[in-house]
């Protein structure tokens, strides 16, 4: 019945979510170096240190280099008038058709890091839930947020 997604969404989406990945290798700083203080000041086993270096190293790496890449590779999404299609995930694959006469809502949303790369993500709802079509051009999103609410508007008044 339905075809597979072949819209995908927009390449600043890789920086974006990296810069998003650099806001957490900032705070994995902060709790390093905290760490450090405290192992100095009351003189604990430098092997404590030392794993949670590491262990931030190979965070960091794997939300700044790894997982954005990953990420967005497996997005796909389609609009039609039966409904919107979604594709995405990395390790766990999930693969969503929500009909246009369950849409209920739908927005646009844009964060700071976002708005940073005139990107924003399209939001809907259904009575089971929240799903969402991330980093999509302010133009893209905005024309998908009406496109969407047009069709459900059509679709819930066929019902």
């Amino acid at each position: 019945m339905y075809n597979e997604p072949q819209k995908q969404i927009d390449a600043k989406a890789l920086k974006a979510w990296q810069l998003s990945g650099c806001v957490s290798a900032a705070v994995n700083l902060i709790i390093v170096v905290t760490l450090l203080v405290l192992s100095l000041r009351f003189h604990w086993p430098i092997w404590i240190f030392l794993t949670v270096l590491l262990l931030a190293v190979c965070e960091s790496i794997v939300e700044i280099v790894i997982w954005p890449r990953l990420k967005y590779r497996q997005w796909r999404y389609d609009i039609n008038e039966d409904g919107i299609e979604l594709k995405h995930g990395i390790i766990f694959r999930k693969r969503t058709s929500i009909p246009m006469v369950r849409i209920q809502h739908v927005d646009k949303k844009q964060g700071p890091i976002l708005r940073r790369y005139d990107l924003a993500t399209v939001t809907f709802s259904t009575a089971a839930g929240s799903h969402e079509i991330p980093a999509l051009t302010d133009e893209a999103a905005d024309d998908a947020r009406r496109q969407i609410a047009r069709l459900a508007r059509i679709s819930n008044e066929e019902v």
